[in-house]
């Protein structure tokens, strides 16, 4: 009988003299695991979510800082984008907030229009805005169960100026469409001089320098300062194919 080729299983068993190398392994101060009860919370989130959502037509995402103060430019901006979206028949998503998120919602509210809010519970904005259709005002405890929300019900994305949720807003969808996990969707940057110095990096380093994107990704968003620009990427993005006014993705049954 030939002998086996294969190479013998390697001992994993921490040596006992303590000469491995291995400091001493590290351990929870306090484990406080995640419990049945813990589940429920979760999954009565996704059930409230998708019962609510399903009943309403197709609708855009605008992203922006919650910082941003009623009366500035890119709080105006939002509102007038958010208004022209209505007139052309979507309705408008935001995290239910202050800033560009009451833009949004503003916006959708002064055309009578469908007005999502997708509220998360943080120290800073501890309340809604006022222009959310009531029984379209969510209330999440989970970052990841909203932005499901935000992702699965958006025909497109409007990214106006923010902080760190806004970028992990963007880059979470950029992901989502460069790999095919949801459908493609119309992604536009508003505020030239907010993302040029975003785009010039994306170009010279993550491209250029490092080729840890394709120069196809810098397709998947537009930017631009001009309303009527964005209302044309989004439209001309849907003129060709009515079909692709669904939800950009279905679990599996």
């Amino acid at each position: 009988m030939e002998k086996s080729m294969k190479e013998p299983p390697v001992e994993l068993t921490p040596q006992p003299n303590g000469n491995s190398g291995a400091g001493k392994p590290k351990q929870w101060k306090h484990l406080r695991g995640e419990n049945a009860w813990t589940m429920f919370k979760v999954m009565s989130e996704f059930v409230q979510g998708f019962e609510v959502l399903n009943q309403v037509g197709p609708c855009i995402s605008i992203f922006g800082s919650a910082r941003t103060k009623p009366g500035t430019f890119y709080y105006d901006l939002a509102t007038k984008i958010a208004t022209r979206l209505v007139e052309e028949g979507y309705g408008i998503i935001t995290g239910g907030g202050p800033g560009i998120m009451e833009a949004g919602n503003k916006g959708a509210w002064m055309r009578s229009g469908t007005s999502v809010g997708l509220n998360i519970n943080l120290p800073f904005e501890q309340s809604h805005n006022p222009f959310i259709a009531p029984a379209l005002n969510l209330k999440h405890r989970y970052f990841f169960i909203r932005k499901v929300m935000f992702v699965k019900y958006a025909q497109g994305f409007v990214v106006m100026p923010g902080g760190f949720g806004t970028l992990d807003e963007l880059f979470e969808v950029l992901t989502l469409v460069q790999t095919k996990t949801i459908t493609p969707v119309p992604i536009i940057l508003v505020g030239t001089e907010f993302w040029a110095g975003l785009k010039d990096w994306i170009v010279e380093v993550m491209l250029k320098r490092h080729q840890n994107i394709s120069p196809e990704d810098l397709d998947l968003f537009h930017i631009t300062d001009d309303v009527e620009e964005v209302v044309r990427i989004i439209n001309d993005f849907y003129l060709q194919d009515k079909e692709q006014l669904s939800p950009n993705y279905t679990l599996e049954q």
